[in-house]
């Protein structure tokens, strides 16, 4: 039987920056996020991998945002050489976009990486979008539903979970989430037809990771409230969309979310139907965050009910994947 803090810390995936992450393994941490700066070389990210493997008390997930363009970790090995957007690469057709995908697959293979978070399926409506632009493969969803369902099934026939962002869609935003909270002023018919549309096709296809956008969708909720802790957000993913698999918040650094507090914010995720979480660093206020979870999901039913559900699904995400057996 695992215990319950083991449970809470397999709900996180943390950045090395801040240096807890060695002990945050320890105690069953789901998964390390790793950025430019730990990407020096080849040989010395193995050895990272490696030393990260055998800190883990759970394997982890090994992630990385690797989309390509504007949002490549691994601008230090390239030595220059970048992969093209999704944008640019769904544009040179789709034999392209395929080639390229497994190029990046290859390469992520090669370090030990099983968890990508790309493709980004937002539908970019908006072309003042600050943060979107040409990480989207298109304005159209169904070119948007086309991509996902080629890179996708190329990263799952290499053992690598793709996970699809930002839901639920982040291409009609006119400001940056790492720097406020977007508003998202449409109603929901225009929102199922242009932006939730190719979520509810990447389900259908059978997506493992669902990442959700820190975005005020009004939509969902009339009080400002980010759609990463938003019931009414992830409830219509789960029981509108028939989505099973596994829930995960973008960035919890991003000041889209830090007005809610890190503590506050996480248990509000998890009631709202969040099952894992991302921080770009590892230090001690983190530490305390999960530590304060623990405490409060003692005597919190509904808390450790959520916590156990969001575990069984992680689990079974890790063994589907063979990252446990």
């Amino acid at each position: 039987m695992t215990d319950l803090k083991t449970k809470i810390y397999q709900m996180f995936i943390l950045g090395t920056v801040g240096g807890n992450y060695k002990k945050a393994l320890q105690c069953g941490l789901g998964g390390i996020i790793f950025f430019t700066q730990d990407i020096q070389s080849e040989n010395q990210f193995k050895k990272l991998v490696k030393e990260i493997k055998s800190e883990s008390l759970i394997s982890p997930f090994l992630s990385i945002d690797q989309e390509g363009g504007r949002v490549e970790r691994t601008e230090h090995i390239h030595n220059g050489k970048k992969y093209l957007s999704a944008k640019f690469a769904y544009e040179k057709g789709t034999d392209f976009l395929q080639k390229q995908t497994q190029e990046i697959a290859n390469e992520l293979k090669s370090y030990g990486i099983n968890l990508n978070f790309a493709p980004c399926i937002d539908t970019n409506t908006n072309p003042a979008n600050p943060i979107i632009a040409e990480r989207a493969f298109s304005s159209n969803p169904e070119d948007v539903i086309k991509g996902e369902k080629i890179v996708s099934e190329v990263y799952k026939s290499n053992g690598i979970i793709p996970c699809v962002k930002h839901y639920p869609g982040h291409g009609d935003a006119d400001s940056d989430s790492h720097k406020t909270l977007p508003e998202i002023n449409l109603s929901m018919s225009e929102m199922e037809k242009y932006h939730i549309k190719p979520f509810k096709a990447a389900v259908q296809n059978g997506a493992d990771m669902v990442m959700v956008a820190h975005l005020w969708c009004k939509c969902f909720d009339k009080d400002r409230l980010p759609a990463s802790l938003s019931e009414n957000a992830l409830s219509y993913l789960r029981n509108n969309l028939g989505y099973n698999g596994v829930i995960i918040s973008d960035d919890m650094i991003m000041k889209g979310v830090a007005e809610f507090g890190k503590t506050n914010a996480c248990i509000k995720g998890i009631k709202a139907g969040l099952n894992m979480f991302i921080f770009r660093n590892s230090d001690d206020e983190i530490i305390d965050s999960i530590e304060q979870i623990y405490e409060l999901a003692q005597s919190d039913k509904d808390l450790e009910d959520k916590i156990n559900k969001s575990f069984d699904k992680i689990i079974n995400l890790k063994k589907k994947y063979g990252i446990i057996s």
